[in-house]
């Protein structure tokens, strides 16, 4: 089978890296791919958002078989338009990956079906927004509407903070069209953890539990980023907390797409809160997380492309996923200044080192080639995924692998998945 694979981060040198395991694959093309993935995939030089231009590529190439990483060609309806074509593709259409697309509707979906979610208002003007922010109690969190690359969440623990953050969301237009509607919502406290599953429309099956840093800065703190680092299994996500999600969120929300018209077929990831009264969903996407993936896939044991084609046949109830009893960690090496301003173009060392392991896996996400080596070229830059038998361990040979490589400028975090009092 040829597999093309959409997008062009450390999440899709993950999801090459596991089908180059399938024994059903004879070639992997990713587009737009990235200087690490060339050396797992042929790269195509195709932007993931071109939808008709990927379609015809998977066309001319007689592509048997299309996984989208990225959230913005799902929002657009790239899996409609292949669909219409004749061509398979993994991923939720359009009308279903809106519960990534809106924040919106997703908070209107879990209202109708009573899934439980933080209480909120959505408003479409600055002074309306502010002035319900006045009449409640903070911190309060404000949420851009629609698709912000993870960024467009601002927590305002004061009123300073939450005019400075509207205005930048609203009326300065940080996020573009994202942010023409906000959803305003109530802050709830508890551990943080991500649940993905795979979907065929009818049957969901969740896949081991992990959790993310958000933040620039050891501690938690500095700015909200794309990630900064994961593990998995997550040390709070105990069984009898995923059989409440389970009959509360996750079942919930299959059916609940399903009587709207919205049979999603794909992943599902559901951004969870721990609270002191039970799970709450704080947030849906509709592909896989990054970087959570780069903890996920390598603790997979079945055949990915199997998976993903039971997704799309309807068939995931025939099937048995099953997973390593192992455990990984994932730190991001970033460019210095990253999530804000940063250079580029510093040769990376030590790669080699690492590829010498087999405990330990390098996703590339940020990096290009110059003279035969590669060089920095993203705010994330790479993550090194180190895996073991239980955390700890993983976690040890993570920051081994993270040793083992230097670029100017790296910047990382160094309290990836350590224990909190």
């Amino acid at each position: 089978m040829k597999v093309l694979v959409v997008g062009g981060g450390g999440r899709e040198h993950a999801i090459v890296l596991k089908l180059k395991e399938s024994k059903k694959i004879d070639k992997i093309y990713c587009a737009p791919g990235n200087a690490g993935i060339s050396r797992d995939a042929q790269c195509v030089d195709i932007k993931a958002t071109d939808i008709f231009a990927l379609a015809d590529f998977a066309k001319s190439e007689k592509i048997d078989f299309t996984v989208v990483g990225m959230d913005d060609p799902l929002v657009m309806g790239i899996v409609d338009e292949f669909e219409k074509q004749g061509l398979r593709i993994f991923g939720p259409r359009k009308n279903a990956a809106i519960i990534e697309g809106s924040k919106a509707f997703s908070k209107e979906l879990m209202k109708k079906y009573n899934i439980p979610t933080a209480k909120y208002e959505t408003f479409s003007d600055f002074e309306s927004a502010y002035s319900y922010i006045k009449e409640n109690k903070l911190p309060i969190v404000v949420k851009a509407d629609g698709l912000a690359l993870g960024k467009g969440v601002i927590i305002c623990n004061s009123l300073e903070e939450a005019k400075a953050g509207l205005k930048q969301i609203m009326i300065d237009k940080k996020f573009g069209e994202s942010g023409s509607k906000v959803v305003v919502e109530e802050f709830l406290t508890g551990p943080e953890v991500s649940v993905l599953s795979f979907c065929d429309g009818t049957t969901l099956i969740p896949m081991v539990s992990a959790q993310d840093h958000k933040r620039a800065f050891d501690g938690d703190e500095g700015l909200n980023t794309g990630g900064m680092g994961t593990f998995s299994p997550s040390r709070i996500y105990t069984d009898e907390i995923a059989d409440v999600c389970m009959e509360k969120i996750f079942k919930p929300t299959v059916s609940a797409l399903k009587k709207e018209g919205r049979e999603f077929k794909g992943i599902i990831y559901f951004g969870l809160m721990i609270t002191d009264d039970g799970p709450k969903v704080i947030e849906y996407n509709a592909r896989f997380g990054d970087p959570e993936t780069q903890v996920i896939l390598p603790r997979l044991e079945s055949d990915l492309l199997e998976v993903f084609e039971a997704c799309v046949d309807g068939t995931l109830d025939k099937i048995e996923v099953k997973w390593k009893n192992n455990a990984a960690a994932c730190v991001i090496l970033a460019s210095g200044g990253y999530p804000e301003s940063y250079d580029k173009g510093f040769p990376i060392y030590g790669l080699e080192n690492c590829d010498r392991r087999d405990d330990i896996f390098v996703y590339h996400a940020g990096t290009a080639l110059k003279d035969n080596g590669f060089v920095t070229n993203g705010g994330r830059v790479l993550g090194i995924t180190g895996v073991g038998k239980n955390l700890d361990e993983a976690i040890k040979i993570a920051y081994q692998g993270v040793d083992l490589v230097s670029f100017d400028k790296m910047h990382f975090r160094r309290d990836i998945g350590v224990k909190r009092s």
